[in-house]
């Protein structure tokens, strides 16, 4: 039986610390010249604005499993978690224990490359909108015969430009080496293709199918090239289920889709504001995230490390 919901976390603010930035989930504050914390909040984004409605459990779910993945991929390429456990690193947080618990990263700063790296296992979302118009996702061409939600012959690097406001614009390798340089680009490509092969090993194994996943990464003051963000959750990945996987049809997903797929339903513009969700969609939504991190850890939601 898993725990009734928590009131749900819409916004952080700490008078004592700095906000840097504030994100569409997460929010950052600097800690000092080394360090930043970043708290994930519950709030939910579709279609590039932020829902009125947040999601009871969301941000720990999403730091539970990025550290999860974090600890897993750490051989593959370093990444900027320092600590789950933010109250023993700055005595100034010691008063927000309630609200950070869970849900808060200390983590090393590091200046983000301008790019996000996806990695393509199968063909859906805007990948799928290319390669219909025409045969080519992010300047890489694909076979014909491909129907929606195929496994592609090959993972495939389909980058993308980060965007402040509105859309994320697919774009080419060659155009990624353009932006940050031939070394760098290919660092980052080579080490997306490796952290999602071994990723989509390890969830294949726990009957997840890892569809598509989006990495980011950064540089430190040294000059190693580090993982940062999230990592393979379920805003920032595809998740299917393995068992009703059917190539052809939409598949059941563990993500925010099925909000996506809600607020198609209701005539919104997708202009802001949103509309508010109402309680089914709000609790099969928490539903969805926590069952991705029991499927995927193992563990159960009532016994994890929150």
């Amino acid at each position: 039986m898993r725990p009734a919901p928590e009131r749900a976390l819409a916004a952080v603010e700490f008078p004592e610390i700095r906000k840097r930035a504030s994100g569409k989930v997460r929010e950052i504050f600097e800690l000092d010249d080394r360090h930043l914390l970043i708290v994930a909040t519950d709030r939910i984004s579709a279609f590039d604005c932020i829902l009125p409605t947040p999601i009871p459990d969301k941000g720990r779910v999403l730091t539970a499993l990025s550290a999860w993945w974090f600890e897993r991929t750490r051989d593959i390429v370093p990444n900027h978690l320092v600590s789950t456990d933010p109250l023993s690193f700055d005595a100034r947080l010691e008063k927000y224990g309630d609200l950070l618990e869970g849900r808060a990263m200390v983590v090393n700063r590091a200046t983000p490359f301008p790019v996000e790296c996806v990695v393509r296992g199968y063909l859906s979302g805007s990948g799928w909108k290319d390669y219909r118009k025409s045969g080519v996702v992010c300047g890489v061409p694909l076979r014909e015969g491909y129907r929606f939600a195929d496994k592609l012959d090959a993972p495939i690097f389909s980058p993308a430009t980060k965007a402040v406001s509105g859309h994320d614009e697919n774009i080419s390798f060659e155009r990624v080496v353009e932006m940050i340089g031939r070394e760098t680009a290919y660092f980052l490509r080579d080490h997306s293709l490796a952290i999602y092969a071994h990723a989509a090993r390890l969830a294949e194994e726990k009957g997840i199918i890892i569809a598509d996943t989006k990495f980011e990464f950064g540089r430190l003051e040294d000059g190693r090239i580090i993982l940062i963000d999230e990592l393979l959750t379920p805003d920032s990945s595809r998740f299917w289920p393995a068992d009703s996987y059917q190539p052809g049809s939409a598949p059941v997903s563990f993500d925010k889709q099925f909000v996506r797929d809600y607020l198609e339903s209701t005539g919104w513009d997708k202009t802001p504001p949103a509309p508010p969700l109402p309680e089914e969609i709000v609790a099969r939504t928490r539903a969805k995230y926590i069952e991705a991190y029991e499927r995927i850890t193992g563990k159960s939601w009532t016994t994890a490390d929150q």
